[in-house]
């Protein structure tokens, strides 16, 4: 299907099968938000530069805003909603990490990633994974130190 044309596209998201109606060329972020109803992948900059947007696609921390529908239709997408007590979920409430909380399904979503690929990540780990995920709250020393919390709460838990 060329981009721009309408067409129903089947993604598997969070574990489900869906069916959107949308152009080819539709970035995913409006599909999930506008079409799918999923508000955690949050719309930041529009162009993949801040990370708000940030899911798992085949299980890696894509930029939903950037990937078109036509793009992921094949792989498996997983929204922060798609997230059951996950450790980072648990470590972020924890050590209270969210100030306005804007960022934060970007950064958590990102550090899923970074935690299925590095079980125990350094400190230079942690800065290389989110380093373009912005928080305009500043609350890096938080998230930085939720990471490791997570980690630990992942390890103790296999």
């Amino acid at each position: 299907m060329e981009g721009g044309d309408m067409g129903r596209y089947r993604l598997r998201v969070n574990g489900k099968r869906r069916v959107v109606d949308v152009p080819g060329d539709t970035p995913l972020l409006w599909a999930l938000r506008e079409e799918l109803g999923l508000t955690g992948p949050r719309y930041g900059c529009g162009v993949g530069a801040c990370g708000a947007c940030v899911s798992l696609i085949d299980g890696e921390a894509r930029r939903p805003c950037v990937e078109t529908v036509d793009q992921v239709r094949d792989s498996r997408i997983t929204t922060i909603e798609g997230l059951d007590d996950h450790p980072v979920q648990q470590a972020w409430l924890e050590l209270d990490v969210a100030q306005c909380g804007y960022c934060q399904p970007g950064q958590i979503m990102t550090t899923v990633a970074l935690l299925r690929r590095n079980a125990d990540p350094s400190r230079s780990d942690i800065d290389d994974a989110l380093k373009d995920n912005v928080c305009r709250c500043g609350t890096y020393p938080r998230i930085r130190a939720a990471v490791s919390r997570a980690a630990e709460i992942s390890r103790g838990r296999k």
